[in-house]
């Protein structure tokens, strides 16, 4: 394929990051129900020496940042959540073509930050499950729209340091 392959090709399509986003929103939503329905609250269950699945619910923001802020918090990170959301939908139809390659990231982002705002919009809190840890060090526990979110921010960053091609590299105009 033409101009840089086949992930290009993919980056060139703006509604790849909106059905990017559904999907991880629906594949989240569902994992969620799982949880709900099959763990009990704060009882891990081992997988491995280093996962669990731990049913838990963040009233918070990232590492429960503002979990114990009294109920406002809700509405304060469902408003930025939505903003957020906007701006991204506005920047994948409005990609340059040399930033096409952001539209998958972009749509994980999207899509994990619309997952965790229908759990606090509808629920009051987000429901995590999934918990690492290291002998009695613990990670906060998370969920697929968390994973969604840190993939889409990590191929981001890797995008925007290593994924272009400086000036001094491109072929000279003649």
């Amino acid at each position: 394929m033409p101009d840089g392959g086949w992930l290009a090709a993919i980056g060139r399509r703006p509604w790849l990051g909106l059905v990017t986003a559904v999907i991880v929103v629906a594949l989240d939503q569902w994992t969620k129900q799982i949880a709900v329905s099959e763990l009990e609250y704060r009882i891990p269950i081992m997988v491995t020496t280093w996962f669990d699945w731990m049913l838990t619910y963040n009233t918070g923001a990232a590492f429960s940042f503002l979990a114990d802020a009294g109920g406002w918090q809700r509405w304060f990170l469902t408003s930025i959540a939505v903003a957020v959301s906007v701006f991204i939908v506005v920047w994948l139809f409005r990609l340059n073509p040399a930033d096409r390659g952001l539209v998958l990231p972009l749509g994980l982002i999207l899509g994990g930050g619309m997952g965790n705002l229908i759990d606090r919009v509808l629920l009051g809190h987000v429901v995590d499950f999934m918990s690492l840890h290291y002998e009695h060090h613990y990670w906060p526990a998370f969920n697929l729209a968390d994973s969604a979110i840190t993939l889409g921010a990590g191929w981001w960053l890797i995008d925007a340091f290593w994924g272009r091609t400086s000036p001094s590299k491109e072929a000279p105009v003649s």
